[in-house]
């Protein structure tokens, strides 16, 4: 061996890749081949080795050595063929690979680099394979660019432009046509012309034209001449190959199968659009100038603005991007006064409409409306434009038919007829060109609008209408417009047919391949795999090369199926071929081709003597035919060409008698025998069979052969010929007898088979209108025959038949008498029921006419009428229609009529409900089974008629229900009948009717397993009162035993338990097979409490049904063994020691969210019997719930005895389960035993006052359990128990609230039962008279009360009277206000009664009517909280736990204060007594209560406000905070209740209420800061809550809370507002929120709040400028000091960071402020602690804000303030080291005068400026005075004297800093001084007692201070914050420094010479009562004026102040005094 060969055996135990990859290129060379055959051997794609090789062949395929590469190639290639798509994962690095080292190799290597593309392309990987085809064409060898262009090529021409993406070759070819090389040239020319073949030329010159050279185009142009037809892929991709296998198999079986690919074998349409990069045109359009352009007045300017758009848009595809302001702009230039202009801007939007396409549909149906409307314009441009446009819109998908709707309705209605008739037009338009399946959708809306135009009187809209509708029926058939079009005239509907029937005459030229025939395939046997080479540039020799098979897959081959097309009857599926229509028309057959097909199937001899002219020899033939007939074994197969022979030989004109018997014979053999007996061959034979019939000798065995041939293809087809062939044959003979023959047919088969329509039309027209009487009689028998099967209807369609025919009808009728379904047909027909047309019944193939035209909107309209004689005869009227159309209707347009029906069963007039009853079953019967569809339910309806105690109303019923079960099957009606008995409503009489019917019913079947769902009703009617509904319940229910199936009544039974279940199984005793199967059910039934037969007492619930409860208990205890009675009481023994009620798996939430809450009381409905067992004996002890659901009065006695003991032990318990046990005592109330009642109401009342000692008050749910069976019982017959019910419900009157128990007792009045109202209007008295104030709210209802006073029965007026008089002693004259409209008597009645109550109470004492109310009223106030809770306990219920934990505590302290308040202002209040009781009742009284206060409320403010002399105003100022309070506490209680589903009205009141408060600016300044503070937080919280949208009315709410908001920011005191909104940005306590929402948290909460607060601070600030002088900037800088100092410097610096909303708006608010006021700004610092360590943040941020401002030169104040100095100037003057002292100090004087000179900041001036003698002794600062007036010298040096004083008497607050402004108040020992803001003043007081004419000067008037402490306490109480704190509060002592009252002596004495100077009032007190003056010359301290009289005077002194004038023209106290002595001011 050599080296070499043993080199390559050592390799072969090498792995894979050493061997691909070794040095040796023969190792290698060897692995590549073993590598292909290894490949080749593999047939599993999912084999896992195949996974091991992929990598491999990115580095084989570029081995260096040439036949190395190669044999890689081949590898590749077996590799890729055994491979799936799974392998496309290595496709990308092969590719590239490939590319990279192949394509330049040997042709060999090119070749087979090229197969391996195609095998990627096979494989899916079509991506890389273009990837790697990008890299090839940059190639720059030419000669491995032309292989990679060929590859393409052909992966295209063999794959197709499905697989293979022509956007990416598009994107690839300009480059390749500027080639240097021509073969790359030509080959991209080859490329370019498949191209066309696959996506069309059009698109490929768009696209690639352009950019091509004009040689090449010339060349191009030329070549493309030859590319026609389109093209089919040759090849499909592995996946594809893959499902062929199956498809083959099939095929072999069921023949050419057309193919799934077959439907797609055409290429599919590619699209331009989706070829073509998207261009911008908004930027140069932009560029262009068009937006001026388009505003130019020049027409010529717009066009060519509009001209430069529609050429941009003319690009194939535009870049989406906001056309909106193009559209608004092109939808004005449409109605361009200049035509040109008009028709460039149409053709811009369609150009736009084919660029966008879906991107411009929203702006097409913008633009639409304008368009059409333009229609109008004649001008042929204009209209050529717009028909292109709006074509346009349509073809490119902006629009569709559904969209365009609504413009087409209005446009057709337009009134210029072109406008109409163009819109048709384009409708047809878009019809024509919309998929049908849109046209489906919407032909419904636009048939009615076309069938409307065809009315137009324009013949231009008819036309086009008609065009339109033809475009419809072409898409969608003609069966959609059927019924539209019976409505037209026939001309109409002719020329309409035509227009559709034309087109498709043309159509039906064109040869559609049927699915019989398939195409040849064309194959190449090619060896496998093998590849045909195409070059592209072979494209260019115009001849084409012949389409190449596909490479083949192993075993594949190739099938072309078909086309799925199959004569227009839809596509076929391939795994089902559908059966052809059978043809039945048989083709003309010569003999000789006769003779051939039958070939040796017969003896030739036979066939010869059939054709001899001796009769005997034929008769010999037939007779030898017949035996060979009857031996052949395959006679199927020969059917057809027998039953031709014999039409041939003998034929039918056979003259032989007995050869035709014989013919006769064979034929009629054929048919019985053969299994399919074709229809063509009775179409053969049937004439001349016909024709044997009139022939007596042939007739038995002719009539025998007809009868074969209806059970081999059915009667109905052998009649529809028959009617033809007799009709017109010369023979009468041949009718009559054919006739005859149809007799004894419709005996055999019945009816159900044939058209009876067709078969009453043809006795009418021919066979009775007939001369010969043998014909006539012979019809007669036919319909006698039909009257049979088809019943008395068929009279109907025969009436206009001659009376001597009627009557002979009739005779024959009573000989066929009706049989119905039992009329069963004596013979079936063979033939497959789909190729029979087999109806229902005979009786619903009599024709039905459609009624729909004559059942009109005036007809409908009419049974609605108020009048009965109209609605009479509407309802006769239908009667008439249903008469006319032979009782035999179409279902189409009864339901509206249904309608109106179902609304006349509850009229009024009782006769006309029978009518109705009458005229629905009428109807059912003449519609058939159809009604049920139609009926919409109207079948419950008619059973609530039964609960009529009118027998002849039921009767009608149960007709109606007997026509209705005529037409529908009973199963249909079962649900209905099972609600109806289970309908308390129906009554005893008509459930007993409706049990009789159903029971009639059940008699007349043996099974219909749909009864047993009556199980459960019947069996609850067991235990009905009535002993008749006992009775039927009773045979129904044996009868539904016996025909319901075992399974369903097992299944019903499962579900039944109580005493139904004891009932069920009793009955079942006689069904033994059933029996088993139920014991499980029964002892499963017995329940979890107990094993024991203790259940069975309980087995009825009533005690009604006494006569079967023995015989069941003792039945149960049988069957557990016998037990007696003494077991049951060892039970109880054994039973007694657990708890007295199971209350741990009580839920009581749960079951009373199931109560419906009503006041009224209804019966316990059957059910609710049932869950209240079930519910028993879940939660009480067996034996306590046996003997309470005992029928045995003594033994329920005895259940409540053993409650009663244990009552006191069990409070906690009975509690949980009240409403179960509330729910026993109204079933017990509704029963008849008094000595149960009695006992029970011995019960209750001790009940009741377990729950008072408990503090228990009923629930909403409980009350709604038991009041209105309490309340409506009261009347009962007995005294003793009217007694004992009438204190029971007081005594609940008394533990639950009056409030919650009134609505029960007012629906009592409505009562049917006398005695019970006399108790309510009683009741009501007596909650009048002690309840009062509770239903203050409530008094409304006296109206009720009031109209009883007009009742007949003299007991009820005289209570009524009672009651009313008590009202009137508690109301007075009041109570007229509530008693509604009274007749003069009914007055005169009431006039007299109370004037016997005043008698009355005259001689008791009681004072007069209407003082108790006073009373109740200050007792209300007084007591409010009490009331308050009890009033409120009803809106807390309702609204549930989430909203009374979250809100109730809300606002109860202010609450607490204005009760303390109230009594000293009404005392002194002379104002209406209704304003004070509307406040109460607004405060104490539940939602729906207070807004009979808020009406008072809104009432006396609208008077108020339209009093011109202000007086009444004046009142209702002073309680105006008191209002507003009470109303802020109600708008949370109003929101929570309108949030559990009622009415919103009580919130829109409040809210409404609040509106004309704040709308008056006197009544919204008066309102205190706490209460703004509580409703701002209040309505912010609601704008916020995101359950108040979906609450009724939840958008007006919202927009009113809004509108309201903004109310209050105008028009409440601005201060107070400023304070209030920066205290709530703070984080707002969550007690204060409602219930959260599940995915929020409290911050986002928090966040959201505050970003509202935000935006009203910003709303306030905005306004600042305008309103500096309205705020008090003290208080509002003391807010924001106390917000910054709440955060903290670090905080701020991390909020400053996070950019934090709250704390930006509060820099925004003092940033403004500093900007307004400048260095001013330091004078309102008296509330800020500016001597605190470290000093308050916010005098960094004034000083900051001064600085930035004062730089940008933007402070309005008179100067910047110089420098700045907070403390002690020295230590804190950052520039001090930088200056010499003295300059220092000089700068320092000049800011302090500046500050004594500012109006603002003299005081602190003055204190600085003493500061500074004493800190600098030597100092003369009179020197710095020399310019300055001998007045503000002199001013200076007594300031400073004073300043000296002070300190002295050691009265100077040291804590004081310099630059402090003047403290707010005293701090002096004496108790007299309370913290006093001077800010605050009472303007209303200061206008009317000085008196004094206002002057607008820069000088405030301060209040002197005297030692009467009144004039203190008077301002005290006009300061916001200090109302509601003691004197001295400790609240505000840091806030508080004082100076002594020696500083105000001071300079009262230094201002002496200023006493004769006037005082300035506020200018417009009437407009700003509570003034905030904010530019106080020294805040209280700079100049004391007492009133010029004397010391009294001094109490109606009080501080004010004006608007400055120009501040820079008078600034400072010089300019102040220098006016003075000019005497500006006037003196008093």
């Amino acid at each position: 061996m050599s080296e070499e060969e043993k080199l390559l055996k050592d390799a072969k135990k090498l792995p894979w890749e050493d061997r691909l990859l070794h040095k040796n290129w023969k190792v290698r060379n060897e692995a590549n081949i073993d590598l292909a055959s290894v490949c080749d051997s593999i047939t599993d794609p999912k084999d896992s080795r195949l996974r091991d090789f992929g990598p491999f062949f990115k580095k084989t395929v570029t081995d260096s050595n040439a036949p190395v590469q190669e044999k890689a190639l081949d590898a590749l290639i077996a590799f890729l063929r055994a491979a799936d798509a799974d392998a496309a994962r290595y496709a990308k690095e092969i590719c590239d690979a490939i590319v990279a080292k192949c394509l330049t190799g040997r042709p060999k290597t090119v070749e087979k680099a090229q197969t391996a593309f195609m095998l990627w392309v096979e494989l899916e990987a079509v991506d890389a394979f273009l990837d790697a085809m990008e890299k090839a064409i940059k190639n720059k060898v030419a000669k491995a660019v032309v292989p990679a262009v060929d590859v393409m090529f052909q992966a295209l021409s063999d794959f197709g432009s499905k697989i293979v993406p022509p956007k990416r070759i598009l994107k690839m070819l300009p480059e390749l046509f500027d080639h240097q090389d021509q073969n790359v040239r030509a080959s991209s020319k080859g490329l370019t012309l498949e191209l066309c073949r696959w996506i069309g030329k059009d698109p490929v010159k768009s696209i690639l034209f352009e950019k091509m050279r004009d040689t090449m185009k010339k060349e191009l142009e030329a070549e493309l001449v030859n590319v026609t037809g389109t093209a089919k892929p040759s090849r499909k991709i592995r996946s594809e190959q893959d499902k062929e296998p199956e498809q083959e198999a099939m095929s072999e079986v069921v023949g050419p199968v057309p193919t799934k690919e077959s439907s797609t074998d055409a290429p599919p349409e590619i699209d331009e659009y989706e070829l073509v990069d998207p261009v911008d045109i908004l930027t140069p359009l932009e560029k262009s100038g068009f937006w001026d352009g388009v505003k130019a007045a020049k027409w010529s300017e717009r066009k060519d603005a509009v001209a430069e758009l529609t050429k941009l848009a003319s690009t194939k595809r535009i870049a989406p991007g906001d056309f909106t302001e193009v559209c608004r702009t092109l939808k004005k230039l449409i109605t361009d006064v200049n035509i040109a202009v008009a028709v460039e801007a149409i053709q811009a939007i369609g150009n736009l409409a084919s660029g966008l396409r879906l991107h411009f549909s929203g702006s097409s149906r913008f633009l639409l409306p304008v368009l059409l409307e333009k229609l109008k314009e004649k001008k042929p441009t204009l209209m050529e434009s717009l028909t292109q446009t709006l074509q346009s819109m349509h073809k490119a998908g902006c629009l569709n038919l559904v969209d365009i709707l609504e413009d087409i309705r209005t446009a057709t209605k337009n009134k210029v007829p072109l406008v109409r008739s163009l819109t048709l037009n384009w409708v047809t338009f878009c019809t024509e060109t919309s998929n049908k399946a849109v046209v489906l959708k919407v032909h419904k809306d636009y048939v009615p609008i076309f069938m409307e135009c065809l009315n137009d009187g324009t013949p231009e809209v008819r036309d086009a209408a008609f065009s339109a509708l033809a475009a419809i029926a072409k898409l969608v058939g003609m069966r959609p417009l059927e019924r539209s079009l019976e409505k037209l005239d026939d001309v109409r509907r002719k020329k309409l047919s035509e227009m559709i029937a034309g087109p498709e005459v043309g159509m039906s030229t064109v040869p559609v391949q049927t699915s019989g025939g398939s195409v040849p395939s064309l194959e190449l046997q090619t060896s496998e795999g093998a590849f045909v080479r195409k070059s592209a540039a072979s494209m260019l020799s115009g001849k084409r090369p012949v389409l190449a098979a596909p490479v083949i897959k192993k075993g594949g081959s190739i099938k072309s199926g078909a086309n799925k097309k199959s004569d227009g009857t839809g596509q076929l599926k391939s795994s089902k071929p559908i059966e052809p229509p059978e043809d039945i028309e048989p083709a003309e057959m010569g003999l000789e081709e006769i003779e051939r097909r039958l070939g040796s199937l017969l003896q030739e001899e036979t066939i010869s003597q059939l054709k001899s002219t001796v009769w005997k020899e034929r008769l010999e033939a037939i007779s030898l035919l017949k035996q060979q007939v009857e031996g052949l074994q395959e006679l199927d197969q020969s059917v057809e060409i027998l039953i031709r022979l014999l039409s041939a030989l003998p034929g039918w004109s056979e003259k032989n008698v007995q050869v035709q018997q014989q013919v006769i014979e064979v034929t009629t053999y054929i048919a019985s025998t053969a299994t399919k007996f074709p229809k063509k061959c009775v179409v053969l034979c049937l004439f001349g069979i016909s024709e044997r019939v009139a022939d007596i000798k042939t007739r038995a065995h002719a009539m025998k052969c007809l009868t074969t041939f209806s059970e081999a293809v059915g009667p109905g087809f052998i009649f529809e010929r028959l009617y033809k062939i007799v009709k017109e044959h010369k023979n009468p003979k041949v009718l009559s007898e054919g006739i005859l023959w149809m007799v004894s047919a419709v005996e055999d088969f019945g009816v159900s088979h044939l058209k009876l329509k067709d078969l009453i039309d043809f006795c009418k027209e021919t066979g009775l209108q007939s001369s010969a009487a043998a014909t006539r009689n012979a019809t007669i028998k036919l319909l006698g025959v039909v009257h049979k099967f088809v019943g008395p209807d068929i009279k109907g369609y025969l009436a206009d038949v001659k009376p001597a025919l009627l009557s002979a009808l009739d005779t024959e009728y009573e000989k066929n008498p009706f049989e119905g379904a039992s009329a069963a047909p004596k013979k079936t027909v063979r033939a497959s029921e789909s190729n029979l047309s087999v109806t229902v019944g005979g009786l619903d193939s009599l024709p039905r006419e459609d009624i729909s035209g004559k059942i009109t909107p005036t007809l409908l309209k009419s049974l609605e009428s108020p009048d009965w004689k109209v609605r009479l005869e509407s309802i006769e009227a239908v009667n008439k229609i249903l008469e006319e159309a032979n009782k035999r209707i179409q279902p189409t347009g009864t339901v509206e009529l249904f309608g109106a029906l179902r609304g006349r069963l509850s009229d009024s007039n009782k006769n006309l409900v029978m009518a109705t009853l009458t005229t629905i079953g009428s109807v059912a019967s003449a519609m058939g089974p159809a009604v049920e569809k139609s009926s919409k339910g109207i079948l419950s309806d008619v059973l609530k008629c039964l609960g009529d105690n009118k027998k002849h109303m039921r009767e009608c019923t149960l007709n109606a229900l007997d026509s209705w079960l005529g037409a529908v099957h009973l199963d249909k009606m079962v649900p209905c009948i099972t609600v109806a008995l289970t309908d308390t409503k129906l009554g005893a009489e008509g459930r007993k009717d409706l049990f009789d019917w159903l029971s009639k019913q059940f008699a007349g079947v043996s099974e219909f397993s749909d009864a047993a769902y009556l199980l459960k009703p019947a069996c609850s009617a067991m235990t009905d009162k009535s002993s008749d509904v006992r009775k039927a319940a009773e045979t129904c229910i044996n009868e539904i035993l016996r025909v319901g199936g075992q399974e369903t009544i097992e299944k019903i039974v499962k579900d039944m338990h109580g005493p139904a279940l004891a009932l069920v199984l009793e009955r079942l005793k006689p069904y033994g097979a059933f029996q088993e199967s139920f014991e499980s059910a029964k002892v499963m039934s017995i329940g979890p409490t107990s094993k024991s037969s203790s259940r069975v007492g309980k087995s009825t619930s009533n005690g009604v049904m006494k006569h079967g409860n023995r015989t069941m208990s003792s039945r149960a205890i049988v069957t557990k063994g016998s037990k007696t009675e003494s077991v049951t009481s060892v039970q109880d023994i054994a039973v007694q020691s657990q708890a007295l009620f199971y209350v741990k798996d009580s839920n009581k939430d749960d079951r009373e969210r199931m109560v419906v809450r009503r006041f009224k009381f209804e019966e316990p409905r059957i059910e609710q019997i049932q869950d209240l067992e079930n519910d028993m004996m879940r939660y009480f002890r067996e034996d306590l719930h046996r003997r309470l659901l005992s029928t045995d009065f003594k033994k329920q006695v005895e259940g409540l005895e053993m409650l009663q003991k244990a009552l006191p032990s069990i409070a906690k318990e009975i509690i949980e389960v009240l409403d179960v046990l509330l729910r026993w005592f109204v079933l017990q109330f509704c029963k008849s035993n008094t000595t149960c009642l009695l006992k029970a109401l011995e019960f209750l009342p001790e009940l009741f006052d377990t729950l008072k000692d408990e503090a228990y008050s009923l629930t909403e749910s409980e009350a709604a359990i038991f009041l209105p069976c309490l309340i409506e019982k009261s009347g009962h017959n007995i005294e003793k128990v009217r007694e004992k019910m009438r204190e029971l419900t007081k005594q609940i009157v008394t533990i639950c609230s009056a409030s919650k128990s009134f609505p029960y007792i007012l629906e009592g009045l409505r009562s049917k039962n006398n005695r019970t109202r006399i108790e309510c209007v009683d009741l009501v008295g007596f909650i009048i008279d002690h309840h009062g104030a509770e239903i203050s709210g409530q008094l409304k209802s006296l109206q009720i009360v009031a109209s009883l006073t007009a009742e007949r029965d003299g007991e009820i007026r005289k209570a009524a009277l009672n009651t009313l008089a008590l009202g009137y002693k508690i109301l007075g004259e009041d109570i007229w206000r509530y008693v509604g409209k009274l007749t003069d008597a009914q007055k005169s009645m009431l006039d007299d009664r109370f004037k016997w109550k005043v008698r009355e109470m005259e001689k008791k004492k009681e004072g007069r009517p209407g003082e108790a109310r006073a009373a109740l009223r200050r007792s209300v106030r007084e007591n409010g909280s009490d009331v308050a809770e009890q009033s409120g306990e009803v809106s807390r219920s309702v609204s549930g736990p989430i909203y009374s934990s979250s809100r109730k505590n809300y606002g109860h302290t202010e609450l607490h204060m204005d009760r303390q308040l109230v009594p000293q202002t009404l005392a002194s209040v002379n104002g209406p007594t209704d304003w004070n009781e509307a406040l109460d009742i607004i405060s104490f009284g539940s939602p729906e209560q207070s807004v009979e206060g808020m009406k008072v409320v809104c009432h006396e403010l609208a008077q108020a406000t339209s009093d011109p002399d202000g007086s009444a105003m004046d009142e209702l100022v002073k309680d105006s905070d008191r209002l507003v309070s009470c109303l802020a506490n109600k708008v949370a209680k109003t929101f929570d209740f309108s949030l559990t589903g009622a009415s919103s009205r009580s919130c829109k009141y409040v809210l409404n209420t609040l509106m004309q408060t704040f709308q008056n600016k006197r009544l919204a300044h008066a309102v205190k800061e706490s209460t703004l503070d509580s409703l701002i937080t209040e309505l912010l919280l609601w704008l916020l809550d995101e359950r108040v949208p979906h609450m009724d009315d939840g958008s007006q709410l919202l927009k009113a809370l809004n509108v309201l908001m903004l109310k209050i920011l105008d028009n409440a005191d601005r201060t107070s507002s400023f304070v209030v909104l920066i205290n709530l940005l703070r984080p707002l306590d969550p007690s204060r929120w409602p219930s959260l929402a599940a995915n929020e948290s409290f911050a986002t909460r928090n966040q959201k709040f505050s970003d509202l607060v935000v935006k009203c601070l910003i709303k306030l600030t905005k306004v600042l400028q305008s309103t500096i002088y309205d705020v008090d900037l003290d208080r509002i800088l003391q807010s924001i000091h106390l917000y910054l100092q709440d955060l903290g410097m670090e905080e701020i610096r991390r909020r400053a960071g996070a950019d934090d909303k709250p704390l930006r708006m509060v820099k925004t608010v003092l940033h403004e402020l500093v900007k307004l006021r400048g260095a001013a700004i330091k004078g309102h610092l008296s509330m800020v602690p500016i001597d605190m360590k470290p000093q308050p943040i916010i005098l960094a941020y004034i000083d900051l804000n001064l600085e930035t401002l004062a730089a940008a030169r933007m402070l309005t104040s008179s100067g910047t303030g110089g420098q700045t100095h907070w403390g002690d100037s020295v230590a804190n003057n950052p520039s001090s080291g930088t200056h010499s002292a003295d300059a220092q100090l000089k700068q320092e004087l000049a800011a302090i005068f500046k500050k004594i000179g500012d109006k603002q900041t003299c005081t602190i001036g003055l204190y600085e400026l003493y500061r500074i003698t004493q800190l600098y002794p030597k100092v003369d600062i009179f020197s710095q005075l020399q310019n300055a007036s001998e007045a503000f010298r002199t001013y200076i040096r007594d300031g400073l004297a004073q300043m000296e004083k002070n300190a002295a008497a050691g009265r100077t607050p040291s804590s004081l800093p310099m630059s402090t402004p003047p403290p707010v108040a005293l701090t002096i020992s004496s108790p007299d001084f309370a913290p006093l803001s001077p800010v605050h003043t009472n303007a209303l007081n200061d206008a009317k007692s000085l008196n004094v004419k206002s002057d607008p000067t820069n000088f405030n008037l301060p209040l002197s201070y005297t030692e009467d402490s009144r004039a203190i306490n008077a301002l005290t109480s006009s300061r916001g914050f200090t109302s509601e704190n003691s004197l001295g509060d400790q609240r505000n002592e840091r806030f508080i420094t004082g100076v002594t009252s020696g500083t105000l002596d001071a300079i009262r004495e230094r201002m002496k010479s200023m006493q004769l100077a006037a005082a300035a009032g506020n200018p417009d007190a009437g407009s700003r009562p509570l003034m905030s003056m904010n530019d106080s010359l020294n805040h209280g301290f700079s100049s004391q004026i007492p009133h010029a009289s004397d010391r009294t005077g001094a109490e109606n002194t009080v501080q004010s102040g004006v608007l400055p004038m120009d501040e820079k023209a008078l600034s400072g106290l010089q300019a102040r005094m220098e006016r003075l002595k000019s005497g500006s001011i006037e003196h008093l």
